[in-house]
């Protein structure tokens, strides 16, 4: 998990920080009776306590596939940063790779009181999620009141207006296999569909351009699979966390992009207004491009803001 050199296409032309410059443990904890596994990334020095930003992979996504990067600069600038693999993906238990939003945050919410019980870090907890993340962070926000600021980048805020945008076509076809799955898997009839595929296909993700961005952010030593179980689309599809954010007290980013294709830039823009103490930037990028060529600029508006959002 901590490998330096490069674990995936997109970002070889990272400036990573020096590895001196903060340090990692491995971390695991329980839901349900399952185990799930991450990585904790502390600032090196001997400061005061830091706050701690809780984050996890977007759509069908492990941890490894761009979000260490992410992870080590926040702990370069002085935050700690706990990111984790949900069941059913990863190094966390469960192969099935199926994406069940209401499970993912119930994951998520163990990870966040798993990292208010290392002895390392402060009380401050960010949420931080990308994508399919973002939507969960979002949702969980909305929910609690002892969370110190919450970042959603390219958020996925409206499942059913990203499917609609694909047409009847695609509504049909994903209700027909969803469908198929949900009842068939019981009686070992499952049917898989691709997380990430042409726009043709029925996939969970099928915008234009997106399936190279996509695999090329995978962690070349990875075993995972371009695969969900096809009810997934039917979960993802009823996901609509922007019915929750005028529930948000914390203070919230919300990093959108003007090219991206998946999250339209002006429904977050619109989407942010309901939000008591937020701040939305568009900025030229797609839904992938934080992670490889425009990371710079995504991290940079999203460490600004924790500065201005957390009182250090």
């Amino acid at each position: 998990m901590t490998r330096r050199h490069p674990v995936n296409r997109a970002q070889r032309r990272l400036d990573r920080p020096p590895r001196e410059r903060f340090a990692t443990r491995e971390i695991a904890f329980d839901v349900d009776g399952d185990t799930c596994r991450g990585t904790l990334y502390l600032p090196g020095g001997d400061g005061d306590e830091p706050p701690i930003v809780v984050m996890a992979p977007g759509l069908g996504a492990e941890r490894t596939f761009g979000y260490p990067a992410i992870a080590e600069r926040f702990a370069d600038a002085g935050y700690a940063a706990f990111l984790f693999d949900y069941r059913e993906f990863g190094a966390s238990d469960g192969r099935s790779q199926a994406i069940h939003p209401a499970n993912q945050r119930a994951d998520y919410e163990a990870a966040v009181e798993r990292a208010r019980r290392v002895d390392a870090v402060g009380r401050d907890v960010v949420l931080w999620g990308a994508s399919l993340s973002a939507a969960h962070v979002l949702t969980l926000a909305a929910e609690r009141r002892d969370v110190a600021a919450v970042i959603g980048m390219v958020p996925m805020l409206d499942g059913r207006a990203i499917a609609r945008r694909r047409g009847g076509r695609y509504l049909a076809n994903a209700a027909r296999v969803g469908l198929r799955d949900l009842f068939g898997h019981r009686f070992g009839r499952g049917r898989t569909v691709p997380i990430v595929g042409e726009a043709e296909e029925i996939a969970a993700i099928t915008e234009l351009g997106a399936k190279r961005a996509y695999l090329d952010l995978v962690d070349r030593e990875s075993t995972w699979r371009n695969e969900t179980p096809a009810r997934s689309l039917l979960r993802v599809a009823n996901y609509r966390p922007v019915e929750r954010l005028g529930e948000i007290r914390a203070p919230t980013l919300l990093l959108a992009g003007t090219d991206d294709a998946i999250v339209d830039a002006e429904t977050v823009v619109d989407a942010a207004e309901t939000l008591s103490h937020g701040t939305v930037v568009s900025m030229p990028a797609d839904h992938f491009s934080p992670f490889g060529e425009d990371f710079e600029p995504a991290i940079g508006h999203q460490l600004s803001f924790l500065r201005d959002a957390i009182d250090r």
